[in-house]
């Protein structure tokens, strides 16, 4: 984009965060990242049904995608109202304004994991092999939301000045600073603004002044989407013990992403609301300490019937 700064770092490429409008009604990026993450994921469970991993047809893939939406919605807006702005408790209406922003991955973790067990429980099925599939299927969606981030300018890294990717984001607060009227326009209505700032010859002034951060959003987007990808479906296709023991690729995709959170939290800004929560970590880090606890729990924990799984044979065509 603006020729005029260093090459030796990533532009920001200054989207709008809302990708188009249907009337009055705006539609983001974050949302349809969303809204393709469960696509995909429906599309993959119902793979995964015909080669006989789980037992779901189509119309039990349907059902359980609405389970999945709603542990993802209920279960991520009150993790993020009880561990980042508890002021949403008390303001119901606030409370259901998800358009606004404000899930946690973490949150929406556990409910998936309520919403799922007891659509497991309603079905006659292990929770275990339907949590095998939904770890072969969610990594599509966390790469597709963590790029919408990006979009977004927003979970920004921390201060990184040389680094030869970084990135000057219009949502830094040294922008807001310099450009007071970015702050004015609100966290996700900066672009209009932003634009005005390119096209008058204004965000080249200042841009210099904007310090370089990590793109920690692509950080994510690369480790706990793509990479858990590639090594759960590697795993899927060779067909070994990792595969055929029931809940071991949920228990590796719980151990993979809280190492890769882990990690990059050490490069990514601390939520303004918390700071860092123990000493040098972050509350992402210590939740994803939870989260390894989770999936070390869900490998060892005693199996109530055998200790590997027989895949049912597909269905033949008809």
């Amino acid at each position: 984009m603006l020729r005029s700064l260093v090459a030796a770092e990533l532009p920001f490429p200054g989207w709008d965060p809302v990708a188009f409008h249907l009337g009055p009604l705006p539609v983001r990026w974050y949302g349809l990242g969303y809204l393709a993450g469960f696509l995909i994921a429906g599309w993959v469970l119902d793979k995964l049904g015909r080669d006989g991993f789980v037992p779901l047809d189509k119309g039990a893939v349907s059902d359980l995608i609405g389970w999945l939406v709603g542990g993802v919605l209920v279960g991520g807006r009150l993790g993020y109202a009880l561990i980042y702005d508890r002021r949403l408790l008390i303001n119901p209406l606030a409370l259901l304004q998800i358009w606004k922003g404000g899930l946690s991955f973490h949150g929406g973790l556990l409910g998936v994991v309520l919403f799922t067990g007891w659509f497991a429980r309603r079905r006659g099925m292990t929770w275990r092999r339907l949590a095998d599939a939904l770890a072969l299927a969610v990594p599509f969606g966390i790469f597709l939301v963590r790029c919408a981030n990006f979009v977004n300018g927003e979970l920004y890294g921390r201060l990184a000045p040389g680094l030869p990717w970084g990135v000057r984001f219009p949502t830094d607060p040294m922008a807001r600073v310099l450009a007071p009227e970015l702050s004015q326009s609100g966290s996700l209505r900066w672009h209009e603004v932003y634009e005005r700032l390119v096209a008058g010859g204004a965000w080249p002034a200042i841009a210099a002044q904007i310090p370089l951060r990590h793109p920690s959003q692509l950080y994510e987007a690369l480790l706990e989407g793509a990479l858990i990808a590639v090594v759960l479906w590697a795993l899927y296709l060779r067909r070994g013990r990792a595969r055929d023991r029931e809940g071991g690729l949920a228990a590796l995709f719980l151990l993979l992403y809280a190492l890769a959170r882990f990690g990059v939290e050490f490069t990514r800004q601390p939520d303004a609301q918390l700071g860092l929560v123990l000493g040098p970590l972050s509350m992402g880090q210590v939740l994803s300490l939870v989260v390894a606890g989770g999936a070390a729990l869900l490998y060892w924990w005693p199996r109530r019937r055998t200790d590997t799984f027989v895949p049912e044979p597909p269905a033949a065509p008809l």
